[in-house]
């Protein structure tokens, strides 16, 4: 059903992709634009957003690129300015910017506890804090938070601050979604399982001897005997965005093959 974003603004943080390839972000962006929406493709890397920008044009979307980091609030109201001067509005913020860094509760240092929960989860903060008083404003607005499955399940790999600052993407998210439902703002998270994407050849290759094993033991990990892509993120993401979903609040949606359900 092409055009379900028609005449939308997607405020895109995590445009860009780690490497070659489709990440959940980029994918989401060129999603959105194919489904009418016009998109601010904002990343750390500003070539990256720029690529993802490229994308969009050279298929007749509409699309601005911007350069932010995530953790500095005034760049993040800088990227907001940049989308209300070329568009007018936001309609859709969605935001796809984490990291992640091996580490068990012990060997964990304070440096890299602190620098993964100001990318994953206050980072979200931030973008909600300069985005929500413009959708408030407009009676109107959809936020996508994508958050992990490791928000409620060990994963298998030691990643003690990735999990802790998943669970609490999900809970800001509820409570975004709870302080804003009367005001016509709908706030859900998407929980990915087993994607392959170019994060995980860059962050977790090192547990395996090789890559094929990585692909055969995370396969292996899906009731679905497969990994998802970048565009299973995507797909949801724009059903979350558009009104089809305009009752849905406050969910966190696995996608994962049904890999939350085992035990």
């Amino acid at each position: 059903m092409p055009g379900r974003l028609l005449n939308k603004v997607a405020l895109v943080f995590g445009a860009g992709s780690i490497g070659e390839g489709w990440g959940n972000g980029k994918a989401a962006a060129v999603a959105y634009a194919r489904e009418g929406a016009r998109v601010v493709c904002a990343d750390l890397n500003a070539a990256a957003a720029d690529e993802t920008q490229r994308i969009i044009e050279g298929e007749g979307g509409v699309a601005i690129a911007c350069a932010v980091d995530v953790v500095k609030f005034d760049a993040i109201t800088r990227t907001v300015d940049a989308a209300l001067d070329a568009f007018g509005r936001v309609d859709i913020l969605h935001n796809n910017v984490g990291i992640n860094e091996p580490g068990g509760a012990v060997d964990t240092t304070e440096e890299s506890w602190d620098r993964v929960m100001a990318i994953n989860a206050k980072g979200m903060f931030l973008t909600c804090k300069a985005v929500l008083p413009h959708m408030e404003r407009q009676n109107s607005g959809a936020i996508i938070n994508i958050s992990s499955l490791a928000a409620i399940r060990y994963t298998g790999y030691a990643y003690a601050s990735y999990y802790a600052s998943k669970a609490a993407v999900n809970q800001f998210t509820r409570s975004v979604a709870m302080e804003f439902a009367a005001k016509g703002i709908r706030a859900n998270t998407i929980m990915p399982g087993i994607i392959d994407t170019p994060h995980i050849y860059q962050h977790i290759s090192g547990f395996y001897h090789d890559i094929e094993e990585m692909r055969a033991k995370r396969a292996s990990l899906s009731p679905m005997k497969r990994q998802g892509d970048a565009w299973d993120i995507a797909w949801a993401s724009v059903f979350l965005a558009s009104n089809e979903a305009k009752y849905i609040t406050g969910i966190e949606l696995c996608i994962d093959g049904g890999l939350h359900c085992k035990v």
